[in-house]
């Protein structure tokens, strides 16, 4: 993926930074401040102001969301940045320019950049008895440095966790997003729908402009009286834009979409689902705001040009076929449920073996629950398991919650080993007699990651 590496900077450059990177805090410790970025982008000459961005939270699709914006902007011409998390395969997939992870001779020499001025900061903060900036805070210094670096036209950067005090809101986005709200992160964001959009409200800027997926009633009000307060314009999915109509088709879905300024028909996204179509929807309500403030109508030929280029990798994506093998980032229950609809709505498994991997700080109990209530019948076997990340849930004690949520005992299969689950998953699927039998590999996005690579992605 990405440019060939420079002479002078190898793949174990790039590996040493990461591991550089992997002493701070870890990405699930997030320090509730923005002092330490300001701070940081004060003295690196601020390249949180170096491009206009589109910035982009929300519980579920930020990814695909942001992708498709992506892919939408450089049809148009436009140098893109996007700043993504977390990575599948490597940390480079973080930081994008035009599409693909920045290269590993940028990654490295950036980085080399920045390190002095990240070590001020790490001392004045040990001097006021704080501690060092995390993780993703340092990632996020250098996704800025790199886009102001390259130099990017449009950077679209999605939310680590919340808003509000995120890393990334040191930038301020022409145009903020918001995908659908859910329960999600509850220690952190708070165990409501309404205390979970106050946060995420926090990336709506004065002088900038919000477009927001379909949201509970109680999130869009949140939303509606924070934009208001800002004095910025708001355009609702449902109300102002949506999903007029879709298809499937060969490889993902033909979609006729109503936007701020104009009706587009016939666009062809290769991706699965009416979560999808409603990503879709929200990134061309997107560009529409960015490129003319909701009042000029797209060129459909490009925007067919930007979604026909989309991709969003382990997001229902299909990494083997016979038996067709699936891995989706599913990671709390309302991804899994429309996720769920989209399987059984675009394959046609007569049987369906799941490979479930899920981290400690998730809600597993719910996550079996609903893929129970989803796949039902469907589901004949389902393997436990576990990625090699340290807050993963040990396949024993995963699989004593799926006999709580309902997994009769006599179908689970468990496992440590993710390579044993995959090898039990294909050959249970290959005895399906009708040749009809599906392997979806879910629950969190380490797994799905592991998964992607043993799979051969």
């Amino acid at each position: 993926m990405g440019e060939e590496p420079v002479s002078g900077f190898d793949e174990f450059s790039v590996e040493s930074v990461y591991a550089e990177l992997l002493g701070r805090a870890p990405e699930n410790k997030i320090e509730p401040r923005m002092g330490p970025m300001f701070r940081a982008m004060e003295i690196l000459g601020e390249p949180n102001k170096a491009f206009p961005i589109i910035h982009i939270t929300g519980t579920n699709g930020k990814t695909s969301t942001a992708r498709i914006l992506e892919s939408l902007l450089g049809a148009y011409g436009l140098r893109t940045g996007r700043y993504t998390s977390p990575h599948l395969a490597k940390v480079t997939e973080r930081i994008s320019i035009d599409g693909e992870p920045v290269s590993d001779e940028a990654f490295v020499r950036v980085w080399d950049e920045v390190r002095p001025y990240l070590e001020i900061v790490d001392a004045e903060l040990e001097a006021a008895g704080e501690n060092r900036l995390t993780y993703f805070e340092a990632v996020t210094v250098l996704g800025f440095a790199v886009f102001a670096d390259t130099p990017v036209d449009v950077a679209v950067i999605e939310v680590g966790l919340g808003g509000i005090t995120d890393a990334t809101n040191v930038g301020d986005g022409k145009v903020s997003v918001v995908c659908p709200i859910s329960l999600d992160h509850t220690d952190l964001l708070g165990d409501t729908v309404r205390d979970i959009a106050l946060e995420k409200s926090g990336i709506i800027k004065p002088g900038g402009y919000l477009v927001s997926a379909a949201q509970d009633p109680e999130a869009a009000q949140v939303l509606l009286e924070d934009a208001r307060a800002k004095d910025v314009p708001f355009r609702f999915e449902g109300v102002e834009f949506g999903v007029e109509s879709r298809a499937l088709a060969v490889g993902g879905q033909v979609l006729t979409l109503r936007g701020l300024a104009g009706r587009y028909e016939d666009l062809l996204l290769p991706l699965h689902g009416a979560h999808q179509a409603q990503n879709a929807a929200v990134a061309v309500a997107a560009l529409e705001a960015f490129l003319g403030g909701g009042e000029k109508p797209l060129e459909i030929e490009l925007l067919r040009e930007g979604f026909a280029n989309a991709t969003s990798p382990g997001r229902l994506e299909v990494v083997r076929t016979a038996p067709t093998a699936i891995v989706d980032a599913g990671h709390n229950p309302e991804g899994l449920r429309v996720s769920a609809e989209a399987v059984k709505e675009a394959f046609g498994f007569s049987k369906l073996v799941l490979v479930v991997g899920i981290l400690r700080d998730k809600d597993a109990p719910a996550m079996l629950a609903e893929l129970r209530a989803q796949y039902g019948g469907l589901v004949e076997d389902i393997c436990l398991t576990q990625s090699t990340s340290p807050r993963a849930i040990p396949a024993g004690e995963l699989g004593e919650m799926a006999v709580a949520a309902g997994f009769p005992e006599g179908d689970l299969h468990v496992t440590e080993r993710l390579d044993d689950a995959l090898e039990w998953a294909v050959g249970r699927a290959e005895a399906t007699e009708d040749f009809g039998g599906g392997i979806l590999v879910t629950g969190s996005i380490t797994v799905v990651a592991e998964a992607r690579t043993l799979l051969g992605r």
